[in-house]
């Protein structure tokens, strides 16, 4: 008897882990692709605590969502779907994808046409709209993998021996049969998947895709790169590229591969040089991140506490006396305190703005100034040269800024954060919409202009086919694209036309309060969202952090002249060693859900515990309200007025 006939043309397949946004905008893309067919569409959720699966709940109630209670890794969660998956085609795409609106129909009708296919991948561009070369990949045999790991594909990309795992010389324009195909959009005929069987779930993550790739092939199949149709990649989006856990992730998946499939001679010989590649690499990427992280810290102390010993030499010819306690322990300790407010204040933080300098010396030296008078009177020698050596601070961190940008960049001056010069492309309604978000979320805005997707609107700089012209014109460097106004395949089209390195772009979805891009490969794509969140900036962090330190320090220390004031002695100590070491914070989110979806720490003290919020609903408000206002000073109120309660929570 047969089989019953497939219900459905096409099942996708979405497995998403913590990036909503970007679930969002994809699942609107796959909607609106999937009007002239029969598709399901499934989204699996490996435990995420961004608020995904509520979101799909709410916004997607056509879409059959699979939650995990934990994260059980790509292979399976992808498998997961396949096994109930009810279609004569399942694709496998990521979350942080946008295909076009007729991508299903076109690679739909190649597969009926060519009975031979197995799989099949289309090109793929990133969000500058730039071709993402592993589109179209080659077998990562011993000799081939050994060509990427030594560097001599990327010097090579278009040699037919030494680019072959990206297939560089064939022309990204052109369908062909290929290898590999990316699991960032992988079609694959039903029949295909019932000879040679789902995803290996040895793999947790990456790899999975070459392993089906090749077994397709074994099966008597072929794969092809598809160019017809585009879909855009925000590459980075979930694990970023260039991290020490990528390569070893990546790698070791590769090595799985081997000895899954080749010769145990090749496999060995595989498996050494990709152990090599993994220790070299994470070395040298822990090496790079370490050295990019301490040079201006090293370099300012080094320099400031150069100017200090120079200023101490004038002060002795003088006949000033210099105990030896301060020339070889106060003097450094002064540099080293305002470094220490520096990294407090976020000085190197990037994107900084330099009037940081003035807080953090303002700040050091006020801390310096109160540990003196508690010197005792032998190791006090002048108010005056600490007040001289916080001007020499200052002047030590301009000093080596002005030097970087003359020697590095060809500028006199200090850089400055970018401002954008933004044109948002849609109707009317829309340019007031996303006008009004950018105002609400980024600092530094030189112009807004709108561009009209079809009928001219009041005000607007000119229509979408004039695009490169505006952007040469007004010197443009963020394009934001209306998704109520213009279809994917046109917002393609259009990033792939106009993209250069110096020019960004963004997608807003309806009705949504972010904006969602990507900027570079190798980086986590970007957002911005309206309900922006204080608390993050990495500034508040340090401080809030340094509040915990400094009050768990003072609480523990004057415990005898405290502690019987409190109920829960034993939970009272633990709790401040809980604080000092950092697994929890004297105020913040109290509700374990909300600390859970927030990823904040646990808290001793909620932020409104003095109102007595009975309301899920308000504490929840006022929990925003906390995050978007904050100020140190609010924690250190909260701390004193709820003092008594540190032993409750």
């Amino acid at each position: 008897m047969d089989k019953q006939a497939p219900t459905f043309d096409l099942s996708v397949v979405i497995v998403n882990y913590n990036v909503t946004y970007f679930l969002e905008q994809c699942l609107n893309a796959v909607l609106a692709a999937s009007k002239t067919l029969k598709v399901q569409v499934f989204v699996v959720d490996n435990n995420s605590v961004d608020g995904s699966v509520e979101m799909v709940q709410s916004k997607f109630p056509q879409v059959h969502l699979i939650a995990n209670k934990e994260n059980v890794g790509f292979s399976r969660a992808n498998n997961q779907a396949l096994a109930i998956s009810d279609a004569r085609y399942s694709l496998l795409l990521n979350p942080d994808t946008v295909v076009e609106e007729d991508t299903f129909s076109k690679v739909l009708a190649f597969m009926d046409e060519h009975p031979a296919a197995g799989g099949l991948g289309v090109r793929m561009v990133d969000g500058k709209g730039r071709f993402l070369p592993e589109s179209k990949r080659g077998l990562p045999t011993p000799q081939v993998a050994f060509y990427k790991i030594f560097g001599l594909a990327k010097l090579f990309p278009k040699s037919k021996r030494f680019g072959r795992y990206h297939l560089g010389y064939l022309s990204e324009f052109d369908t062909n049969e290929v290898d590999v195909l990316s699991g960032a959009f992988m079609l694959m005929r039903k029949e295909t998947l019932d000879k040679v069987g789902f995803l290996d779930e040895t793999f947790f993550m990456y790899g999975e895709d070459i392993d089906l790739s090749y077994r397709i092939q074994l099966g008597g199949y072929k794969n092809y790169y598809f160019p017809d149709t585009k879909i855009i990649h925000y590459k980075g989006e979930s694990t970023k590229k260039s991290s020490v856990n990528y390569v070893f992730v990546f790698y070791r998946a590769m090595v799985i591969f081997a000895k899954k499939h080749f010769s145990q001679n090749n496999a060995k010989l595989f498996s050494m040089a990709i152990h090599f590649a993994i220790y070299l690499r994470a070395s040298l990427s822990i090496f790079r991140r370490f050295i990019e992280q301490i040079s201006f810290p090293a370099i300012d102390f080094g320099l400031c506490l150069g100017g200090l010993y120079l200023l101490a030499e004038r002060w002795k010819m003088k006949d000033i006396l210099f105990p030896e306690i301060a020339v070889h322990y106060l003097i450094p300790s002064y540099a080293f305190i305002w470094m220490l407010a520096g990294l407090v204040f976020g000085i190197y933080d990037k994107g900084s703005r330099y009037r940081l300098i003035f807080k953090s010396a303002f700040f050091g030296t006020i801390f310096i100034l109160t540990m003196y008078a508690l010197l005792p009177k032998e190791w006090q020698f002048s108010r005056l040269y600490i007040l001289l050596g916080s001007l020499i601070y200052i002047l030590s961190f301009f000093v080596i800024r002005f030097g970087y940008e003359l020697v590095f960049k060809g500028n006199i001056g200090l850089s400055k954060l970018p401002k954008k010069r933004f044109a948002i492309i849609g109707d009317e309604d829309e340019f007031i919409r996303v006008k009004q978000l950018l105002e609400n979320t980024y600092p530094q805005i030189e112009s807004i202009m709108g561009i009209s997707s079809k009928a001219k609107f009041s005000g607007s700089a000119g229509n979408i086919e004039q695009l490169s012209e505006i952007v040469a014109v007004h010197k443009i460097n963020e394009v934001i694209f209306s998704a109520k106004s213009l279809s994917s395949s046109e917002i393609i089209h259009w990033m792939t036309q106009t993209s250069t390195d110096d020019l960004e772009f963004k997608i807003a979805q309806p009705d949504a309060s972010f904006l969602i891009g990507s900027n570079s490969i190798d980086r986590a794509g970007e957002l911005y969202v309206l309900n922006f969140n204080s608390l993050s900036h990495p500034e508040n962090k340090r401080v809030k952090r340094l509040i915990d330190v400094i009050f768990s320090i003072l609480f523990i220390c004057t415990i005898p002249f405290h502690i019987w004031v409190f109920e829960h002695r034993k939970k009272l100590l633990h709790q401040l060693f809980a604080v000092l070491i950092g697994t929890k914070t004297f105020v913040g989110y109290t509700d374990k859900e909300t600390v859970t979806k927030s990823k904040q720490k646990q808290s001793l003290i909620g932020p409104f515990d003095h109102l007595h919020l009975s309301s899920k609903e308000d504490r929840e408000r006022f929990f925003l309200i906390y995050s978007r206002d904050y100020t140190p000073l609010f924690d250190i109120r909260s701390i004193i007025r709820n003092f008594r309660s540190l032993d409750r929570n």
